[in-house]
């Protein structure tokens, strides 16, 4: 890949050098746990702030993904094989939390920018890998997988789609229905993962203008997904899952992709008959609550600043594109990350290392001691960043709209540890996928979590969620509904039960806890 801060100095972190890249080619204070309903009174008081966690984790960490029992997966930077998993504090918060070893990847596997998601089932899967450990200096599109097993802390291999030698880097997207699209590096073709069999099937790819190379995908709310072409440029696609077909959604206007400086497999590694020159790279994108998709670019000449573009998804404009403001003191964000805040920001990480907040219509750097690392979004509102030297936590300023709230229309009034239970309502996947990288590694966070929290003592428990009835966002007032499974280990008495999603938690419900054992807890 090309002048990568973030990406770049993660390899460089993996022990991964300069020639490996280029054969690839393509005032801190410790705060205390904050329960989850004083965290709009934190906010309030504590506006941008960043905390470094209190407990670092025992490795850089290279990839972190939010489960749906509110832990976060995290996967070592000295050994890709190697994971390691965060508990959040007793009252739920992630700066005083825990670090545990998981279970390692398969023997031969341990892959670094591969192509990932967190199903409906609550299990998480990886597949491909630009790099595998045996061999990290060089370019190395291993098309493994597995599927990790938050119940048993273990990982499972998963095959390939038929015929697929290579996965590498690919994109993906978990679709309204569950299934898992994703797209192969080296050619036009898509396959669907089912987490039910974990079998994978070839779907359609009509229309494909180009290779599905270095480009990253976008959930729309009508369940469609949106890319911006990288070889292609400045054209941008939309693939209609129901029709098995892809449909070009018109130029950019600004030219999002940089352009490749690699015209031959000669002057770097892999050997010629496994060449692979890629197309140039891309920044990430975010749907934003307003149906607007925040696309961000990589520099377009030379190391000149990143253009931006905004897609319209519904509304008066809908279908259209817009320019969007250059990146701030001549940055950009090829194959770098964004979240969207609860407050409908968004805050994209520059390849200077700099961080920057959207707010729909300027950029502003974000002053503080932020980590280059790949962030997540906590249940907590919270952005929490693994780089190589700490794990920081970011609470950006801001609220969200009521509006934008999961709300619970039914739900147990008794639960017993140990039982799993239905929860209904509206909006549990969110507005957003809420995460994005320019290509591979995804961590989206559209699925709902459950909260219990103690009257008496304020303590926190999350709850395990599983089969949720889809994985579409900005769902409305469409009747939707998840699985969780009450904490073995959680406390007995009155307390009250929220639905998360994207950082942002619906109005507490009255629940009591019954058939628990005598739970201390720190």
């Amino acid at each position: 890949m090309f002048r990568m801060t973030i990406k770049s100095a993660l390899v460089a972190l993996a022990a991964v050098t300069s020639a490996g890249l280029a054969g690839c080619a393509g005032g801190q204070s410790t705060l205390p746990g904050i329960a989850p309903q004083t965290l709009d009174a934190m906010r309030a008081g504590h506006p941008g702030s960043f905390t470094k966690v209190r407990n670092q984790p025992p490795a850089p960490m290279v990839l972190a993904f939010l489960l749906t029992d509110g832990s976060v997966l995290a996967q070592s930077g000295d050994n890709w094989n190697t994971w390691y998993r965060y508990q959040p504090d007793s009252e739920g918060g992630y700066s005083d939390g825990t670090w545990t070893q998981v279970g390692s990847l398969q023997s031969g596997y341990a892959p670094y920018a591969g192509a990932s998601a967190v199903l409906a089932n609550g299990e998480l899967v990886m597949s491909g890998g630009e790099y595998n450990e045996g061999g990290k200096y060089q370019l190395q599109l291993v098309n493994l997988g597995a599927v990790f097993n938050p119940k048993t802390n273990k990982w499972t291999p998963l095959g390939h789609p038929a015929r697929w030698k290579w996965i590498g880097d690919s994109p993906t997207s978990v679709l309204p229905d569950g299934k898992l699209l994703m797209g192969d590096k080296l050619h036009n073709w898509d396959a669907e993962l089912d987490p039910k069999t974990l079998k994978w099937h070839h779907v359609s790819d009509s229309g494909k203008a180009d290779f599905n190379a270095e480009e990253g995908w976008t959930l729309l709310a009508n369940g469609t997904v949106l890319t911006a072409d990288v070889k292609d440029a400045p054209n941008s696609e939309i693939y209609d899952p129901q029709a098995g077909k892809w449909t070009s959604a018109g130029s950019t206007i600004v030219d999002l992709h940089s352009p490749s400086p690699y015209h031959s497999c000669l002057q770097y590694g892999p050997k010629p008959k496994d060449c692979y020159l890629p197309p140039g790279e891309i920044g990430p994108s975010i749907l934003r609550p307003d149906g607007s998709v925040f696309y961000t670019g990589s520099y377009t000449s030379g190391y000149g600043a990143g253009h931006t573009a905004i897609y319209y998804s519904t509304g008066s404009k809908a279908g259209t594109w817009a320019q969007g403001p250059d990146f701030p003191n001549g940055d950009n964000a090829g194959d770098s990350y964004a979240v969207l805040a609860p407050s409908g920001d968004v805050f994209v990480f520059g390849d200077s290392g700099a961080l920057y907040d959207w707010n729909g219509s300027t950029f502003t750097e974000v002053n503080g001691e932020s980590e280059v690392g790949p962030p997540i979004l906590l249940p907590t509102g919270q952005i929490m960043m693994s780089g190589y030297s700490s794990v920081v936590l970011y609470t950006p300023p801001g609220s969200p709209k009521s509006s934008w709230a999961p709300t619970i229309t039914s739900a147990p009034s008794s639960v017993t540890a140990g039982k799993t239970y239905k929860i209904i309502g509206t909006q549990f996947n969110g507005l957003s996928q809420a995460m994005s990288f320019g290509d591979e590694f995804q961590n989206a966070t559209n699925y709902p979590l459950v909260r219990i929290t103690m009257n008496s003592s304020g303590n926190v428990y999350y709850a395990y969620t599983h089969d949720h009835s889809t994985m579409a966002v900005a769902t409305g007032s469409k009747k939707v509904w998840t699985y969780f499974d009450v904490p073995s280990k959680i406390a007995s008495g009155a307390a009250s039960l929220q639905v998360v999603a994207n950082g942002i938690a619906s109005k507490a419900v009255d629940v009591t806890v019954t058939g628990s054992r005598n739970v201390r807890r720190r």
